[in-house]
């Protein structure tokens, strides 16, 4: 199994994660403020992770702790972005508008190498996206100051996994994946004290909500996404997001017990199709350098 496919199925993972973490914002804004969750959950993984991985951040630079201050303002501007669109608009446009992070990173990778995607990365996207539509999108659509918003929070998204492809591949990844936590903490932190009332978790339920936003969705989801980028393409990266939906409509349906319609499970076989196309491009791609060696020099 090559590095890229093993990249490709912890990112798969990491998306489970994410999955969940629709549940557990739900219970954790019954009791505690937007600003205040999201500096509660990147605290808490900033020093669960630096305390299980503290090598690595005796070794960091001054460009390591500057692309991760500008990955963590990009991860708080998607957090904050979000938990303000999704009260604003329709939960089906938010899920669709926020999943066009799987259109924004191709598009933003082709502007930084300056070609356009291969065939397989192109149909793949369009398949995805139109999976996620079928997936999300109800009659009728408005676009309104939440759809905007989270329009916005799917081209932060995509700016944040393009440059951690790109810092990924000169400083180490899981020292960035600790301190943009660190960082997103820090602003979040800031905007609470100065927008809200900050207080801890009162309730068990909040705690279970915080915790498992902390742990499993930021300390592990967003180290894991550092390192898998180490191996992968943003490219990949970005299509295999599609398929948090598809998580999130299971753990809802499990724990809040939201029905998983006919529809939905339609949109969510046409998503995985549409990640199975894009892989067609490492399979062309080992073709040709397999062709290139067996030429004669």
């Amino acid at each position: 199994m090559s590095y890229r496919t093993r990249a490709n199925m912890m990112m798969i993972g990491v998306n489970v994660f994410w999955g969940m973490s629709y549940v557990f914002m739900k219970m954790g804004l019954s009791s505690l403020g937007s600003f205040t969750i999201i500096a509660l959950r990147c605290l808490i993984a900033f020093f669960i992770a630096g305390l299980f991985f503290h090598k690595p951040l005796r070794q960091i630079t001054r460009k390591t702790i500057l692309s991760s201050a500008i990955l963590g303002l990009l991860l708080f501007s998607v957090f904050a972005f979000v938990t303000f669109g999704v009260s604003m608009t329709s939960a089906s446009n938010a899920g669709f508008l926020v999943s066009l992070t799987v259109i924004f990173v191709p598009l933003l990778h082709c502007l930084l190498v300056k070609k356009l995607p291969s065939w397989p990365i192109g149909l793949g996207v369009i398949t995805t996206l139109t999976g996620i539509g079928v997936l999300t999108l109800k009659h009728p659509f408005h676009m309104n100051a939440g759809d905007l918003l989270c329009i916005g929070t799917a081209l932060c998204y995509a700016i944040h996994i393009t440059l951690t492809g790109t810092f990924t591949k000169n400083e180490n990844p899981i020292a960035l994946g600790i301190l943009q936590l660190g960082f997103a903490g820090l602003f979040a932190l800031t905007c609470s004290f100065l927008f809200e009332h900050p207080s801890i978790p009162t309730t068990l339920s909040s705690w279970i909500a915080i915790l498992g936003l902390g742990v499993f969705c930021s300390a592990i989801g967003f180290i894991c996404q550092a390192i898998a980028q180490h191996y992968t393409t943003p490219t990949h990266t970005g299509l295999i997001f599609a398929t948090e939906p598809i998580f999130a409509a299971l753990f809802a349906a499990l724990f809040l017990h939201e029905l998983f319609t006919l529809k939905e499970l339609i949109g969510s076989v046409i998503v995985v199709a549409g990640i199975l196309i894009a892989q067609l491009d490492n399979l062309l791609l080992k073709k040709r350098v397999h062709y290139q060696e067996t030429l004669p020099k």
